[in-house]
């Protein structure tokens, strides 16, 4: 199993979560966050200063899938929230050991 986290642009939300019920994915946890990559943020004029905005407003989008199924939802997010533009975001892929249902006990890829 593999934890699947994407931190994308707010306006491609909507999309990716189409095409991830598309496309199967049962679960998933939408966050809202801030933050910066390469383009480091940007600068606009404020009654005449120049404010530097350095975080920008992100959506996290986190799910648990099945090895089989990695491949798909990594070209899922990428269809879905690609603009070609800095800015559109990264994918993070990690293992997962073990998860387990509360309600009932259930384990591993049973419990996803």
């Amino acid at each position: 199993m593999k934890k699947i986290e994407g931190i994308i642009r707010p306006g491609k939300l909507e999309s990716l979560l189409d095409e991830l019920e598309h496309c199967g994915v049962s679960g998933l946890t939408v966050s809202q966050v801030m933050g910066h990559g390469k383009q480091k943020g940007y600068a606009e004029l404020y009654r005449g200063k120049e404010i530097r905005v350095r975080l920008l407003p992100k959506v996290k989008v986190e799910t648990v899938v099945a090895d089989a199924q990695v491949a798909q939802v990594v070209e899922t997010f990428l269809r879905a929230a690609r603009t070609g533009e800095v800015g559109d975001g990264k994918i993070f892929i990690s293992p997962v050991e073990q998860v387990i249902q509360i309600r009932n006990g259930v384990r591993d890829e049973e419990a996803l």
